[in-house]
């Protein structure tokens, strides 16, 4: 058992250390530059060395922006099913370009998007206990607006639902 007076000290490496390294991080999953530029600060870095590093990276391919965001994009898409306006608000908090960003959001198929909200909200709404025809649209409507879904999509969407579920 540790010793609560004790604090541990933060790693920190050398360049050629955090290089062996910070190449290993950027292999196992797809990064953004501000999560290696936030591992590199961690490990003690300078930002001299950082942004030398992040170069170098982006240089040999480990890094790539663009890569980067459609590879999240497509996950949190398909696994999470999140909808464009949460990916993007995601994408902007990990300092994306937004020209980035829009080749991430413009690689979803518009069917599919919109297959999946359907699908989300025959979900929520098969678990609802809610017998208020109100209420139960206005849940609907706010899970798939908090899942990133835009207004006017999925008001369309409920309301085609409410129409064919008198």
């Amino acid at each position: 058992m540790k010793d609560p007076d004790i604090v541990d000290k933060p790693i920190r490496y050398d360049r050629k250390t955090a290089w062996d390294k910070i190449q290993s991080y950027c292999v196992y999953r797809e990064r953004c530059h501000q999560e290696v530029r936030d591992k590199l600060y961690e490990w003690g870095l300078n930002s001299t060395d950082v942004e030398n590093i992040i170069a170098d990276l982006i240089e040999n391919n480990f890094l790539n922006e663009e890569r980067f965001a459609i590879q999240f994009t497509s996950g949190k898409f398909r696994i999470k099913k999140w909808g464009k306006n949460k990916i993007k608000q995601e994408l902007k908090n990990k300092k994306i370009s937004d020209k980035c960003i829009q080749i991430a959001i413009n690689q979803i198929d518009d069917d599919e998007y919109i297959n999946t909200l359907i699908q989300l909200l025959n979900k929520k709404n098969s678990v609802l206990e809610e017998e208020n025809r109100f209420i139960r649209y206005s849940k609907l409507m706010q899970h798939a607006l908090y899942k990133g879904y835009e207004y006017d999509l999925v008001k369309d969407v409920i309301d085609e639902f409410f129409k064919d579920n008198i």
